[in-house]
Parts: C-alpha cells; structure tokens; sequence
C-alpha cells in the first residue's frame, strides 16, 4: 500500500499526519519526505543516517566547435531553456525538463546531455520507519526530478506513506502519482476550504481515492464539513485544536508518544485508510 498525505496549502498539519501515522504502523513503514525544498519529517524522527546518495538531472551541452548556429535546439524548447543569440547558444539549465529533445533535432550533432547535480537523497534509520527525505540543493528550481528519485526508491514490499510537498503544483503530482490513496489534510477556516477544494480536484483529476483530515477542528466553522457532505468525500480523522498538541510539536515529539490517548485516533484512521482502498481495488 502506498499512502500519500497531502495538502491545498502549508502549515496543515501534514507532517503531523505523516510522522505520528508512520509511528503508529506495527511492522516496517517507509516514510517518503517529498517536501524536497523543506524536509522536515526528521525533525519528529530520530534515528542515524545510513545512506546519502547525490542526485542528477541531464542537461544540454554544447560543443562550439560543432554548433553552427542554426538555432534548431532553441526553436524546438518550449520551456525557453536553450537560446541562440547571435548564432551562439546559451543553455539556461535551471529551465531544463531534460527531455533531451534539444540533443536530437541538432542537425549538426553539437549537443549532448551532461549531469547536473540537483540535491541529495538521504536515508534514515528510526526503530521500524524508514525515513527517505530529499533535499534540494540551494538555486535549484526543479523539484520534480528529486521527487521522483525519492519515489522511485519507495519498496513495494512494505506500507509506504509519501509526505507531499503542500498545493496542487508539479511537485505535488510527482509526490501523488501512482499512489494508492490521497489523505487530504485541512483546517477549518476560508483559506483551508478554498485549498481543499483545488486539492480535491487535483486527486480527482488523476483518478485517485482519497479522503480527507481536518486538523485543529473547532478553531472555524462547519464549512468543510458541508464542503464534503455535499461532495460525498469521506472525512476520517479530526483532530482537535488541543494547545498540547503545538506544544509537543514544538518540542520534536510524536503526538502518540506525548500524548497516548490521542493512539486512538491515529489507529482508527489508519484502518479506514485500509478499508477505504480494499474498497477501491475492488470497484
């Protein structure tokens, strides 16, 4: 099973979710921290570092002695990535979705694709979680590449929770995709309604099941409460507005190890997850 917890907007509570979830599984967990440009799950998690890998994308390189300026490579890229100023191209690396198209429409064969280190994978050992974090590096622009290299490592062989990065963005599909079940975390007030809802229709248009977490209920009104009575969306788990709750967090503890009769509540969401994707596969 590949659970992914998301939000329409930061500052939910979906690390929150995320780590006190992961804590509450009997056997081995993966934790995928794809919030690549803000990792924070291991603040919540202690545990060693047991591997650090370094993370490439391929970007375009010219060979001047080849090139003739013909100006093919920057007609072709959409994204603006490549320019031919006075019959000289200028690679913008930072804007390269590393299609590669660029390299085979050169009618002269004067470009190739190099490495470009983009950030690192890390791995972390705490008890049964295995925490797998991205970390983007500073003046990099392109989370997706290091999402998907923190996915690609996620094993199919034990329950994996992704902890995406926050809206409805081409990080947020790449931490998303190909999972599961989506846990929509929200807060009851106007800007966590109006986000849900972008969210609701981003896992809707990928086709996926999800259902939704409201955290620090009783600080607003019944308006997301409505929102999913009217939408047919399962609401799973409340989370109340309990000061102790921010203070553990402040602190680096787990809610279920701070505060043991919230255990309950993290329990029961995880069996409706369970139940609510059996349900899925089978329909």
């Amino acid at each position: 099973m590949i659970l992914a917890i998301a939000s329409g907007k930061g500052g939910t509570g979906k690390t929150t979710i995320s780590v006190n979830l992961a804590q509450m599984f009997g056997g081995g967990v993966q934790l995928l921290d794809c919030d690549v440009e803000e990792p924070n799950d291991h603040l919540f998690l202690k545990g060693k570092r047991v591997r650090e890998e370094t993370i490439t994308r391929n970007v375009p390189k010219v060979d001047n002695a080849l090139c003739d300026g013909c100006g093919e490579c920057a007609r072709f890229c959409v994204y603006n990535a490549i320019a031919c100023i006075n019959k000289k191209p200028l690679v913008f690396a930072e804007m390269c979705h590393s299609c590669g198209g660029c390299a085979k429409v050169c009618p002269q064969d004067a470009i190739r694709e190099v490495p470009n280190r983009i950030g690192v994978i890390e791995t972390i050992q705490s008890g049964p979680i295995t925490l797998i974090q991205g970390r983007l590096d500073i003046g990099q622009s392109m989370a997706p590449p290091l999402i998907r290299a923190v996915r690609a490592r996620g094993n199919n062989g034990v329950p994996v929770i992704v902890d995406a990065p926050p809206g409805t963005s081409c990080p947020v599909i790449a931490a998303v995709r190909d999972t599961d079940f989506v846990l929509l975390v929200t807060e009851p007030t106007p800007f966590g309604l109006n986000d849900l809802q972008l969210a609701v229709g981003m896992v809707r248009e990928l086709g996926i099941p999800f259902g939704v977490v409201v955290n620090r209920a009783g600080i607003g009104d019944d308006r997301i409460h409505e929102f999913c009575h009217q939408e047919k969306i399962p609401l799973l788990l409340e989370v109340p507005d309990d000061r102790r709750i921010a203070e553990a967090y402040s602190r680096g503890s787990l809610i279920v190890d701070a505060l043991p009769e919230y255990r309950g509540l993290f329990q029961t969401l995880f069996e409706k997850v369970t139940n609510f994707q059996r349900v899925a596969q089978h329909q």
